[in-house]
């Protein structure tokens, strides 16, 4: 079962191909740092009806020619049955794409680690046909970076560090530094950052690793629609803020010291902000799926002012196809007007 952890684990190759260098220096194999990197179907399957997916397959174009294919795998532990999905995976990515491929296996767990490095063997009677030998990043051979310059200078890969050893007694040494380089380091723009830290508390979840996460994060922004702590923090602790600071300047210019005309414009301020938040949040994880979102959609959302409809529109967006399934339970249908939800 392909799980949120397990898809952040490979999802940074896609979206941060910078980490394949570092990464790829720690393994012994050299790679230009300015390598052109291009996701690749990762679909397998042939005609019959035997569902094979390799977590990630990138194109990689060195700065000095000789393009390969890498296939990346995400193994928790040992798993007797990929000696022969590994196998299958290299031999028909280098039928199908004519292409050198090369199969990289990352672990959090030293044991799975050294299991992965194989040799895997396919043959009979003394005979050996095939023989896989993956690249294995792990625990044992990804540095342990605890000091904060050095998690500055490479962003992507103590991020991976921090992945590597989380269940090491310096997994909250490597936090501490990855997260402090995160604010200072001026070079890092907000949405990068936003995403390392993402990626970590998605992949570590509720592990200690990712409890300690929490725990020392200090700056606050959202990554809609995956329900991070940092979403959280937006929607109850940005919304109320920004809502706190409407409040004030309503209440100020009603009438200064009139207690009951300030509390009154307060928690309509909070209100109002809320549910701006919360319908821009829901048209932004629509986009992100790469929903369609017809004008009349747009201005339903957009025009509810009831928070619990708010909340139930959202949490259908998480796994909507169509903007219409936001409105499926709705007992009123589609033909609800605008404020109703």
């Amino acid at each position: 079962m392909v799980t949120s952890a397990h898809e952040g684990l490979h999802r940074i190759f896609q979206e941060r191909p910078e980490i394949l260098a570092p990464v790829f220096g720690v393994l012994g194999v050299p790679l230009s740092a300015k390598a052109t990197v291009d996701a690749v179907t990762t679909d397998v399957t042939e005609a019959r009806p035997l569902e094979r997916r390799v977590d990630t397959v990138l194109r990689v174009g060195p700065s000095d020619g000789g393009d390969f294919l890498l296939a990346i795998e995400s193994q928790s532990g040992k798993d007797e049955e990929k000696a022969s999905s590994w196998a299958y995976y290299v031999a028909y990515l280098r039928a199908k794409f004519r292409l050198p491929v090369l199969l990289l296996v990352v672990c959090q767990d030293p044991a799975t680690a050294k299991w992965a490095s194989g040799p895997f063997d396919c043959g009979a009677r003394g005979w050996t046909a095939q023989r896989t030998y993956p690249l294995v990043a792990g625990p044992d051979n990804l540095p342990k970076i605890t000091d904060v310059r050095t998690a500055a200078k490479n962003l992507a890969l103590a991020v991976f560090s921090a992945l590597a050893h989380a269940r090491s007694p310096d997994c909250e040494a490597i936090l501490r530094a990855l997260t402090a380089a995160l604010e200072g380091t001026r070079d890092t723009d907000p949405e990068t950052a936003d995403y390392f830290i993402d990626f970590l508390e998605i992949s570590l979840g509720n592990t200690p690793a990712g409890q300690k996460l929490k725990e020392i994060m200090s700056f606050v922004s959202y990554f809609p629609g995956r329900g991070t702590v940092r979403e959280t923090a937006y929607l109850e602790g940005k919304a109320e803020g920004k809502a706190e600071g409407k409040a004030e300047g309503k209440a100020e210019g009603k009438a200064e010291g009139k207690a009951e005309g300030k509390a009154e414009g307060k928690a309509e301020g909070k209100v109002e902000g809320k549910v701006e938040d919360r319908a821009s949040l829901i048209l932004r994880v629509l986009e992100k799926h790469g929903i369609p979102v017809p004008e009349e959609t747009r201005e339903r959302i957009t025009s509810c002012t009831d928070l619990d409809t708010l909340a139930s529109w959202f949490d259908r967006s998480l796994t909507a196809t169509a903007a219409g399934d936001l409105f499926a339970e709705d007992p009123e249908g589609p033909g609800a007007g605008p404020g109703q939800g």
